[in-house]
């Protein structure tokens, strides 16, 4: 098997899914018995604090996309909102959900990504 490079790992990265990342930590996991982000607070320099943002985000569409049904069935299941509301939101833009936890927010995000949309976690 061919040695891939650092490069080449980050642009095979680029093109995955926020879900399928997490896949790859958590093998890294199993396979070497270290956590990735330990390794990361280990390297920082000493005196500067791990910044961890914010636990909590707003998810805020920005542009429904040209796939504007998909982006409105997913604004429904997310929300639970009639089809009248969902695509109101998928039309005007705006908060699909407040306070969400960070991670729960990624995943949001992936899923309306992958509908074609555009969202903002603020």
């Amino acid at each position: 098997m061919a040695k891939l490079s650092a490069k080449e790992i980050i642009d095979s990265l680029k093109e995955m899914t926020l879900l399928e990342i997490k896949e790859v930590v958590d093998l890294m996991k199993e396979e070497f018995g270290v956590d990735p982000t330990a390794v990361a607070v280990a390297a920082q320099p000493a005196g500067e604090a791990v910044s961890e943002g914010p636990s909590t985000v707003d998810v805020v569409l920005a542009s429904a996309g040209p796939n504007k049904i998909a982006v409105i069935k997913v604004i429904k299941e997310i929300t639970g909102l009639g089809l009248g509301e969902s695509k109101a939101i998928a039309d005007n833009g705006g908060v699909v959900k407040e306070k969400v936890a960070a991670s729960e927010a990624e995943e949001l995000k992936a899923k309306f990504e992958e509908a074609g949309a555009t969202i903002e976690l603020k």
